[in-house]
């Protein structure tokens, strides 16, 4: 009669507890790669959703043993246990104790304020009899074990076992399987990092209860007693640490989806190779390191008093409040000689150094300079100092330090302009700023390729003589008059354009847009994707004075690798949501050299528009149909802008990349003025990879610190691994393209000469034995003539 008139009164209050069957647990966003590695797991609730399968017998032991032993004999009320709660409380004349079965708990969570009161724990008791005759207890169980909250954002005993320990539940041990169990009823106050005392205390309670149920023998007990509390905060298992590619990733989802995507456990595909984006990785770290030890040490990071520490836990827990940017580990150096030094590392324990790999440590000096480089170990190492170090190839230990400048690296396929590998700087976590696609920097030389792509179109050919002279261009004023030189600051006289090329002449450059035009030759620069901001009409731009990010330096050099299509970067190729739905796939344009045969070049634009690709087997009815790239450049065009920048490569200013020891690349260096950006742009007909240099806040980088030193060295080490195993894939030569032999000398015809190819249309004139004053070339020559 009384629980009957209880329901009655508090009808209009009691949930439906049908819904649960409907629940929707929050569930974080899932970014894979394209091969299925978990990159990141995303949302302020961490949940690893299981089945009743999937949890160990251990972990469902441990937990009816902590909190509810006769879970499987009640009927969601523990009578007695109530009945003892209501006398605590009332001779303490307040309501502290819960008496609650998990079915209870269970409701409370799902559907009940956090308020203590008579009336909420009757609603929570009607509320648990309701979910008993509603669900069986496995169901029951389940949803409990998925649902309790067990601290440091983790809900649900599967991220819980990832957060504290860095595993998944069918790996626990017991001792850390009682931890998690104990956590139920004080998690923000007694997990494993907040007071990993109060959490051993409480991890002792579950295994006596655990004992005394039969469900674990005495001698397993005392065992799993001693075990140390080890425990700190693990992000989610992820197969790949890519922060900057997940984050680019999460910022267009939410653009498109909105808040959702944090709960409603969507999964992400992206357009990531994990070996390939792996690689990027190393690679920039590695160039920037190589970088930062041309340039001095700076000393180490900080200094504690040995004395304190006297074993090698101290020194872990002195050392746990340094980071680890960029895989690198903080070490703290104990003893030193000459010849040697030897460290205490959290992750590899005692270690050594040895002289050989501190020798590159010249201190910096006040002035910027750099001093001798040491002739012993004390010359940079004191007993007490922390530093970093990292582990070489050979295993052996060398001293490194942060750089302080930063780098950036995208690969894409040309095909398509899938992302395959993106880095944004050295270490995610100390900044978030995505250099890749966020740093509008100044491009250099690596921007000619685009100005001399448009003077083939208007008929200068790879032969045409330009002059690499002095140039003045007046202004109205002194102030206003431009004297622009040549990085060396010296002149060659009249060079071949391909010649030019190779060896990065900026006067040249200025010569060939002053005769074209800073209109012609911005309008052209369009077809490879730059905008009119990008763009500035004035002839600055011919040495690359604008202000444009990787990602659209890569874009722009896939023209070239494809044939002459120009295609959209894209990063997301698939999205499900939570029932397994797909609820988008990517449909990028796809360069396609065959499909555009017979193309109207006078038209670019009507390649944007769809057309089916049909195989001579393929009824044309059921073709499917495949959005083309447009064909911006023609194929002979990009064929022969190809060909010159793989001379880049063989004899130019990229010459460390021959260490590939490949004949399908090609691409260019850039440096900007007092060496502030130092870039490389590179490809083959598989992959287009771009790498930048630079500091945050602009600077120089310093003394011979060019593109080809400076950044390219990041482009080989991805490439030697992306081309490894790969065979040589580059343009064949397409129609509109012919081979000549001219002099190398005056870029005329000679049957004698070195071969070169010309666009079909524009053929070099005379021939040897005619003057050079007869020469001629497209385009007026500006104030002092081309030649």
């Amino acid at each position: 009669m009384v629980f009957a008139g209880a329901l009655q009164y508090l009808q209009p209050e009691i949930p439906d507890v049908a819904t649960l069957r409907d629940v929707k647990l929050q569930v974080p966003l899932r970014i894979y790669s394209r091969d299925g590695k978990l990159l990141a797991q995303i949302g302020e609730q961490r949940r690893i959703p299981l089945s009743y399968a999937e949890f160990p017998d251990q972990v469902i032991k441990a937990f009816l043993a902590a909190e509810d032993d006769q879970f499987f004999q009640h009927n969601g009320i523990d009578y007695p246990g109530l009945l003892r709660a209501l006398a605590v409380n009332l001779s303490s004349g307040s309501r502290r104790e819960g008496g609650g079965t998990i079915t209870m708990q269970l409701a409370r969570n799902m559907f009940l304020s956090p308020e203590r009161s008579y009336q909420r724990k009757a609603l929570e008791i009607i509320s648990a009899w309701r979910i008993e005759h509603a669900f069986s207890k496995q169901e029951i169980l389940t949803l409990y074990l998925n649902k309790i909250f067990l601290g440091q954002r983790a809900y649900g005993v599967g991220a819980a076992a990832e957060v504290y320990f860095g595993k998944p539940v069918s790996e626990l041990t017991l001792a850390e399987t009682a931890l998690l169990a104990g956590l139920p009823r004080a998690p923000s106050r007694e997990n494993p990092i907040t007071n990993p005392e109060l959490a051993k205390n409480r991890r002792a309670y579950v295994l006596r209860r655990m004992s005394e149920l039969n469900f674990i023998s005495s001698a397993e007990r005392a065992e799993a007693e001693q075990a140390p509390v080890q425990s700190s905060v693990h992000g989610f298992g992820v197969d790949l640490d890519a922060p900057y590619i997940s984050e680019l990733a999460r910022l267009e989802l939410e653009k498109q989806f909105g808040q959702r995507i944090y709960t409603d456990n969507f999964s992400v595909f992206t357009t990531v190779d994990s070996r390939l984006q792996r690689a990027a990785t190393s690679a920039l770290r590695l160039g920037l390191l190589e970088y930062d030890s041309r340039h001095g040490y700076r000393g180490a990071i900080g200094k504690i008093d040995l004395n304190t520490l006297t074993d090698d836990a101290k020194r872990a827990r002195a050392l746990s409040s340094y980071s680890a940017p960029g895989g690198l580990q903080p070490a703290l150096v104990l003893s030193t000689t000459a010849d040697t030094a030897a460290l205490y590392s959290r992750e590899a324990g005692q270690i050594q150094i040895e002289l050989k790999n501190l020798k590159w440590a010249r201190p910096v000096l006040a002035d910027g300079a750099m001093g001798k480089a040491p002739t012993q170990v004390t010359d940079v190492l004191q007993p007490g100092e922390v530093v970093y170090v990292a582990q070489q190839t050979n295993n052996r230990w060398r001293l490194m330090q942060v750089p302080q400048a930063q780098a950036a690296f995208v690969a894409i396929d040309p095909a398509d302009g899938a992302i395959i590998a993106l880095e944004g700087g050295f270490d995610f976590n100390a900044s978030h700023f995505n250099r890749a696609v966020q740093a509008k920097r100044q491009p250099g030389s690596s921007f000619k390729p685009f100005l001399y792509s448009a003077a083939l179109e208007q008929g200068f050919t790879p032969a045409s003589l330009i002059n690499d002279a002095p140039l003045v261009l007046e202004g109205s004023s002194d102030a206003d008059t431009w004297r622009p030189q040549n990085s060396n600051l010296g002149f060659m006289g009249p060079l071949r354009l391909r010649e030019a090329l190779v060896r990065s002449r900026n006067l040249v450059s200025i010569r060939l847009m002053n005769s074209m035009g800073t209109a012609l030759v911005t309008g052209y620069m369009k077809n490879f994707g730059f905008t009119d901001e990008e763009l500035p009409q004035n002839l600055s731009l011919a040495l690359g004075a604008t202000q444009v990010a990787p990602l659209e330096m890569a874009r722009g050099y896939a023209v070239f690798a494809n044939g002459g299509m120009r295609i959209d970067p894209y990063l997301i190729e698939r999205v499900y949501g939570g029932a397994g739905e797909l609820l988008y796939t990517a449909e990028p344009a796809i360069a396609c050299s065959s499909c555009m045969a017979g193309f109207d070049y006078s038209s670019r634009e009507s390649a944007h528009a769809t057309q089916r690709v049909v195989s001579e087997s393929t009824d044309q009815r059921s073709a499917p149909v495949v959005k083309l790239a447009p064909q911006v450049i023609t194929a002979a065009n990009a064929f022969l802008m190809t060909d010159m920048m793989k001379d880049v490569i063989r004899r130019g200013t990229a010459t460390r990349a021959k260490v590939l020891n490949r004949n399908d690349i090609a691409g260019k260096t850039g440096t900007t003025n007092d060496r502030r950006d130092a870039w490389f742009s590179g490809f083959n007909s598989d992959l287009v990879g771009t790498a930048w240099v630079g500091f945050d806040q602009e600077r120089p980088l310093g003394d011979n610190e060019e593109g080809g030193r400076t950044a390219l060295p990041i482009w080989i080490y991805f490439m030697k691994e992306a081309l490894r195993g790969q065979p040589e894939h580059t343009l064949t030569q397409p129609e509109g393209v012919v081979s000549m032999r001219i002099s190398a000398e005056t870029g005329k015809a000679n049957e004698r000469g070195m071969f070169e190819y010309f666009l079909a249309d524009h053929l070099p004139e005379g021939n040897d034995e005619e003057s050079s004053e007869s020469a001629s070339s497209p385009g007026a020559a500006g104030n002092d003539g081309l030649f």
